[in-house]
């Protein structure tokens, strides 16, 4: 899998301005790859595409393997005839949603849960009602969706059910016949409640579809999509709940031991995330089954991957479960050599880019690049030590993507205008050789991510704009406010066409298939 000379977009699908709160897989998902067609962009990178959990974190989801319910478009729905038009504007009346587009709108998670979910609800009693009247069209097709899916779509529905009546509570939480999975009990609800669980299944089916079609609209477009899968999942999920012995926890379902990071760049205390560690050596054993199926999960949604923390597969650091920050922990090693073996062997050459940020050893950069993942580098991390920095573009390694920040970053005009020391703007200044300031600096930077060896250049849409810090999107171990960032794909984003197609093909990344 060799990665073309080419750049893209970061923006994650919700972060896409709609009439209905939130961004989805619908007319203005499909305007931006469309604008990305014409800027001679060759990739769209999103965030996880999971259903939220905690903080409605896409870094949190209750499923390694389910869709984002949220992602879902309403005038899709309409073009399958599952809803009119006047259902779904008498939906929007009853749940205030927004009047007028914002620049500084953000996105209110309950408001948009309760108008989907009403939506989905509509939809879905449309779809009985054409599957009674045998529509052997939509019902093979969800027949079929159900059958090759049933590897985790059973137990994530089963979960689902559970989770929604037992008031979203985290599964441990639970009665212990449903939180330990009493087969008895599991059976008997099954059979209790067998026309909510086939809406969940029908919610997925949707999104699948959804999702299918805006990935053929971006190949049509040539433009390929990057996602981004986390290594670990979150503890209040299906994965752990229907997997409970590949997890470190104790036998009442609470963590023996959690992930995180020491301290960093972030975090003076370091980052606690809650998400139990794997049993790596249960998991061997099994032959990888469950990474593997995951795997395969995502090389059916994206083009490529962004393995989120792949230092964890060399090494993770593990902090007690009953830990406050993540300072004392300790650093053990994990079979990441083992298990990428087994995963190419079963499903060849993995699509994976390695997101190696933070604290990097060179058994990390070994695992790395001894099957050719290419790394990432970060432009805000440049300017901040002397000539040998390696995330200045002169020390770029070939193999690498390029970003002037991620989604964990403060946008660069607000790292510019808040964050950055006198030293790092000296040096920037003296680096690119420039008086700039404020957006003309934003633009530099990105004219130089264009011109480096990096194999790919990718900029966060809100870098495009010349976005200042409220438009952030998350800012790492800050409760609240984060994931709400919107943008409306109007003019002020189409007039930067011009701009990023000069310099896509200045610099030889424009891809010509």
């Amino acid at each position: 899998m060799e990665l073309p000379r080419s750049a893209g977009i970061l923006l994650h699908p919700t972060s896409v301005y709609t009439r209905y709160g939130i961004g989805d897989l619908g007319p203005d998902t499909f305007q931006f790859i469309e604008f990305l067609k014409a800027s001679s962009q060759h990739f769209m990178q999103v965030l996880p595409i999971g259903p939220t959990g905690y903080a409605d974190s896409p870094y949190q989801t209750i499923s390694a393997f389910a869709g984002n319910p949220l992602l879902i478009s309403p005038d899709g729905l309409i073009q399958m005839e599952l809803i009119t038009l006047e259902e779904v504007d008498q939906c929007l009346k009853e749940i205030k949603i927004h009047d007028e587009p914002s620049k500084n709108l953000k996105v209110n998670y309950q408001n948009v849960i309760d108008l989907k979910e009403k939506i989905l609800k509509i939809a879905f009693k449309t779809f009985l009602q054409k599957q009674f009247q045998q529509n052997s069209k939509l019902n093979d097709s969800f027949v079929k969706f159900c059958e090759e899916q049933a590897y985790w779509l059973d137990d994530f529905v089963l979960f689902y059910s559970l989770k929604v009546a037992n008031n979203l509570q985290s599964w441990i939480t639970w009665p212990k016949n449903f939180a330990l999975r009493h087969k008895n009990a599991l059976k008997v609800w099954i059979a209790g409640h067998s026309r909510e669980l086939k809406l969940y299944k029908f919610i997925q089916w949707i999104f699948s579809i959804q999702w299918t079609n805006l990935r053929d609209f971006a190949h049509k477009n040539n433009v390929e999509i990057i996602g981004d899968m986390p290594i670990f999942v979150a503890h209040d999920s299906v994965d752990v709940w229907a997997n409970s012995d590949l997890f470190t926890l104790n036998p009442d379902g609470t963590l023996e031991y959690q992930a995180g990071v020491p301290p960093d760049y972030f975090s003076k205390t370091g980052q606690l995330w809650g998400n139990p560690l794997y049993k790596w050596e249960i998991l061997q054993e099994r032959n990888f089954k469950w990474f593997i199926q995951r795997f395969k999960r995502q090389i059916e949604l994206f083009d490529w991957i962004r393995v989120d923390h792949f230092r964890g597969f060399q090494a993770f650091w593990r902090i007690s479960g009953t830990a406050k920050d993540a300072i004392d922990g300790k650093w053990i090693k994990a079979p990441g050599e083992d298990l990428f073996i087994e995963v190419q062997k079963q499903l060849g050459i993995l699509p994976i880019i390695a997101e190696d940020l933070g604290v990097i050893t060179s058994e990390v950069e070994a695992l790395r690049d001894k099957f050719n993942f290419p790394g990432m580098k970060i432009l805000q991390f440049a300017f901040g030590s002397d000539e040998e920095n390696p995330y200045l573009p002169h020390n770029f390694v070939h193999n690498c993507i390029s970003y002037t920040g991620t989604h964990d970053n403060n946008t660069t005009l607000g790292w510019w205008q808040n964050d950055a020391t006198k030293t790092e703007k000296k040096n920037l200044r003296e680096y690119l050789n420039t008086k700039s300031e404020n957006k003309s600096v934003v633009d530099d930077l990105i004219r130089i991510l264009y011109r480096s060896i990096a194999k790919v250049a990718i900029i966060p849409i809100q870098d495009l704009l010349g976005q200042g810090e409220e438009a952030r999107m998350n800012t790492p171990s800050v409760e609240g406010g984060n994931w709400q960032y919107q943008v409306k794909i109007d003019n002020d984003v189409k007039n930067r066409a011009k701009f990023l197609k000069k310099i896509t093909k200045l610099y030889g990344r424009k891809v010509i298939i």
